[in-house]
């Protein structure tokens, strides 16, 4: 099914909903984005404030940003599963490699495979043509089954410039499993990809979303490299609110 991005009104009623969503959460002093994204800083943030189970804001949140969709490409997980790990990230990002190398196994083996987490991506190209490229290409990966291995193939490294050239994609492409290499870079360079990945920049923008990687876990945010003690931390506190919520018939 083709991407299509909303018209003007209706992102417009959206993103003052969300607006509105993000100013009640820095009110409370979180930050989106800010340290240990790949925007000019290369320390992981600070400990995220602690969680309050009784902020309604973070379900809120998970609601207007968590798709869900079933036949989404971009994601790993039951489309039900109790909370959602939404995912910025740029491909020239350092930090947005790490976490798919290290920390993202654990979190798939512990809670995805548990059927308690869902993981969905977002394209969020922040570094120029070459990683706008490198999202395209994702996308078209994802139209033939093998976002997850192409995924991974691209941040197996860190990889800029050249490095993301579109034929040094295609073979990524072709390393990861994409069985029709010609389909791949007929739709990496359709109009198809292009609207896919300005629809998840124009969600991230909308939500303040400012470096790479940037997360929203069941609604809470938190930016950076963080330890694998903060995801856990985070799901684990997603997933009691949601528990005690379906205990309160909410």
């Amino acid at each position: 099914m083709s991407a299509r991005v909303s018209t003007p009104s209706r992102r417009l009623a959206a993103i003052g909903a969300i607006i509105a969503l993000v100013v009640a959460v820095t009110a409370a002093g979180i930050a989106l984005a800010r340290n240990g994204g790949d925007s000019g800083r290369h320390e992981p943030s600070a400990a995220q404030p602690a969680f309050d189970p009784q902020q309604p804001t973070y379900d809120r949140l998970e609601k207007i940003t968590s798709r869900r969709d079933k036949g989404d490409p971009l994601a790993v997980g039951r489309a039900d599963a109790p909370v959602v790990l939404v995912e910025y990230a740029d491909y020239q990002c350092s930090f947005c490699g790490r976490f798919t190398r290290e920390t993202q196994p654990e979190l798939v083996r512990k809670y995805v495979d548990e059927g308690v987490l869902r993981i969905e991506f977002r394209n969020f190209p922040i570094f120029g043509k070459d990683s706008e490229r490198a999202a395209r290409a994702a996308w078209a990966a994802g139209r033939q089954g093998r976002f997850a291995q192409f995924h991974h193939e691209v941040f197996a490294k860190l990889r800029k410039g050249d490095a993301l050239a579109e034929d040094k994609l295609v073979d990524m492409a072709g390393t990861a499993g994409v069985k029709d290499l010609d389909r791949f870079r007929e739709d990496l360079n359709g109009s198809d990809a292009e609207a896919a990945v300005k629809k998840d920049q124009e969600e991230g923008y909308a939500l303040g979303v400012k470096s790479t990687p940037t997360f929203l876990v069941g609604g809470r945010p938190l930016a950076g490299a963080q330890p694998l003690k903060e995801f856990e931390a985070a799901v684990t506190q997603a997933k009691a609110v949601k528990d005690a919520a379906g205990k309160s018939g909410k």
